[in-house]
């Protein structure tokens, strides 16, 4: 008797437990992360060149049609513009520059300097020269060959971790 009981009360707990699980709606969210950005080339192998020459960057992967360079936490890859616009479904528009910046953080304003003239002596287009924003640190702006701007940053708000990732933003709201 003991028995019967014990696996009745058992198979009800099941069944509670099965009925609860049904009944809720599992909800699945986006993490806060980034895992891909690419950027859609005009000349994919020119601008290729571009990251491998200028920046010093080494591909991970590539074929004929895109090259991926690990950054950290995130890859960053380089795809043929009429490809990245038929695999999106978007048409083919003239490029908005200056409609989506990339920005490279660093730890201090003699870094942005030292940086500023390493990329200058290699050619690289600057589009505004080192400055000290309102707010402090220091930035220069650049482009790539396909008028990609990036911004080179040292930002007081933004600490980086010894590997030079981002860890947080502190607040802003007193500015």
């Amino acid at each position: 008797m003991k028995t019967i009981n014990m696996f009745r009360i058992l198979g009800m707990v099941a069944l509670l437990a099965a009925f609860k699980a049904s009944s809720q709606t599992k909800t699945h969210v986006m993490n806060q992360r980034l895992s891909v950005i690419t950027i859609g080339a005009d000349n994919l192998a020119a601008l290729r060149a571009f990251y491998v020459n200028k920046f010093g960057w080494t591909p991970v992967a590539e074929n004929k049609d895109i090259i991926f360079f690990q950054l950290h936490g995130f890859l960053f890859s380089l795809y043929g513009s009429n490809d990245l616009f038929a695999h999106t479904g978007k048409p083919v528009k003239e490029k908005a520059s200056g409609s989506v910046t990339l920005a490279y953080m660093v730890n201090s304003k003699e870094e942005v300097l030292a940086l500023y003239t390493s990329l200058k002596e290699k050619g690289v287009k600057i589009i505004k020269e080192p400055f000290t924003p309102p707010f402090g640190g220091h930035f220069f702006l650049l482009e790539d060959i396909e008028g990609n701007v990036w911004e080179v940053a040292y930002n007081p708000f933004i600490p980086l971790d010894k590997n030079g990732e981002v860890i947080t933003h502190k607040r802003i709201d007193h500015l």
